[in-house]
């Protein structure tokens, strides 16, 4: 009974935050054609070293839990003002990237090894009213979705292989927020998360004990 609350009030979080997160921004425009970092001094001192980002190659360990590697404007300072990113998905089986948005950028995703569950909650359409309905998929190897700019996504491995995918964003710096983290790891007082999601404080105390980032040093 107490794991179906727990379920329950998930689901309840990622209806009720779809809206609010779905505020959205994008890259401002450059007037040249890159951005140079000012330790490589005058253009002409630029190669093509600093457009080469090697940071998915490699030897890789094998991994437990969802990793995520970066290639974004702060792993790769060329993409500053190009608008485009990626990430690299590690799944191993049974584990899932949690529900979150993005709010500077859509998100491409490709399958290249594996299979994976996704899926989507939709907001309030200019046109038709979609406001809280779920779009999902089950993609193998060579597969691609999208996942509209600012909507709250998912990606899951339910198989029991490993599932690995590349994530390209319309973004230099897509932004990634966490909905559990928002909701129950920021600090917010555990009678209000209570009312708001109708359970009780033991069930919330239990999410925030689970979500909470540890102390920054």
């Amino acid at each position: 009974m107490a794991s179906m609350n727990l379920y329950s009030l998930v689901l309840v979080v990622v209806a009720l935050v779809s809206t609010p997160l779905a505020v959205v921004a994008g890259d401002p425009d450059i007037l040249t054609d890159f951005v140079m970092p000012m330790m490589w001094g005058m253009p002409m001192n630029i190669t093509g070293d600093y457009f080469t980002y090697t940071g998915f190659g490699g030897w890789e360990l094998p991994v437990t839990s969802f990793t995520v590697q970066k290639a974004s404007m702060v792993e790769f300072p060329a993409l500053n003002g190009q608008s485009v990113s990626y990430a690299k998905l590690r799944f191993p089986p049974g584990t899932v990237n949690p529900t979150h948005t993005h709010p500077r950028a859509s998100e491409l995703l490709l399958v290249i090894e594996g299979a994976l569950s996704v899926g989507f909650v939709d907001v309030r359409d200019i046109f038709v009213d979609t406001a809280g309905k779920l779009y999902t998929k089950d993609l193998v190897a060579g597969d691609m979705f999208v996942f509209p700019k600012g909507l709250v996504h998912y990606q899951s491995n339910q198989g029991s292989n490993l599932a690995i995918a590349l994530s390209a964003f319309g973004s230099a710096n897509a932004g990634t927020v966490s909905v559990p983290v928002t909701v129950f790891g920021t600090g917010i007082d555990d009678a209000v998360l209570a009312k708001s999601f109708k359970t009780d404080l033991p069930t919330v105390q239990k999410l925030k004990a689970a979500l909470t980032p540890p102390p920054k040093h």
